[in-house]
């Protein structure tokens, strides 16, 4: 019996895999939410009717040539890079033809069981050059919430039932493995975490390749950028630079909460 059930299995069709999903256009969020009653890090997609949760695994988050402007030269960007220096930035506030992530802690059971707060932990980067994440306060003024250069792990407080949109920046064309990690104390008592890989590709190529980079945890040191890229002279690629900036220079109002205020708490 048991030769038997040993071929069986051998021979039994494996389970199917998730197809990788590419997503360069519309909404997107990072969240926590149960599944199957486990705490789990997965990525809403709402470019599908209805909203698809995805495992991290099985998706890319591209930031096409659309997403591609020059660091200006005010300088309260000047942690972006010198000025005219290429960078892929994926806007604060919507942009079409470029993806719009967030990050919420709105699922039902996620809002109805945590006690008051989600941290949200950057635990390390790999990738071609520097990433940064980073909202526009009131005024305009950048507010950094994560950038690889500093050390890790660095962490932010998002308030339950919270939905939040910000600038995050890649200065190198290529894939870029984000380590992330939610955790929070439910009202129970307990404690749930979960670790997960969101990938990142930056360019126009194939971006379904970050899902064959090995994926191992980053290190606490990020990999060197690489020499900055020409600044794009083309006309047609200025005017769209000066409009995406103008996006995020202005993008003091942050993509509120269904509750109507939203908290972020950078965490030392």
């Amino acid at each position: 019996m048991k030769l038997l059930a040993a071929l069986l299995l051998a021979v039994a069709p494996l389970a199917p895999t998730a197809e990788p999903v590419v997503i360069s256009n519309g909404h997107v969020d990072l969240g926590p939410k149960f599944v199957d009653g486990r705490w789990t890090v997965q990525l809403r997609d709402d470019t599908t009717d209805p909203a698809t949760w995805r495992d991290l695994d099985t998706v890319v988050l591209q930031a096409t040539s659309k997403a591609k402007i020059a660091v200006p030269a005010d300088p309260a960007y000047q942690f972006l890079g010198k000025p005219g220096q290429s960078i892929w930035v994926i806007p604060q506030v919507q942009q079409d033809g470029i993806v719009w992530p967030g990050w919420n802690t709105q699922d039902t059971e996620v809002a109805t069981k945590v006690d008051r707060e989600v941290t949200w932990s950057l635990e390390g980067v790999r990738g071609p050059g520097t990433f940064t994440l980073f909202l526009n306060s009131d005024f305009g003024k950048p507010q950094p919430v994560f950038d690889s250069r500093k050390p890790f792990p660095q962490q932010t407080g998002v308030d339950v039932n919270t939905h939040v949109h910000g600038n995050w920046t890649f200065d190198a064309q290529g894939t870029y493995l984000l380590d992330v990690a939610m955790t929070a104390k439910l009202t129970d008592g307990s404690s749930v975490t979960d670790r997960r890989t969101l990938h990142v590709y930056a360019g126009d190529g194939d971006a379904r390749t970050a899902l064959a980079t090995p994926t191992p945890t980053p290190t606490a040191t990020p990999v060197p950028a690489t020499a900055p890229a020409a600044a794009d002279t083309d006309s047609d690629a200025e005017g769209q630079r000066i409009e995406l900036w103008w996006f995020i220079a202005g993008a003091g109002v942050l993509v509120l909460a269904t509750t109507g205020f939203v908290v972020l708490r950078r965490r030392a």
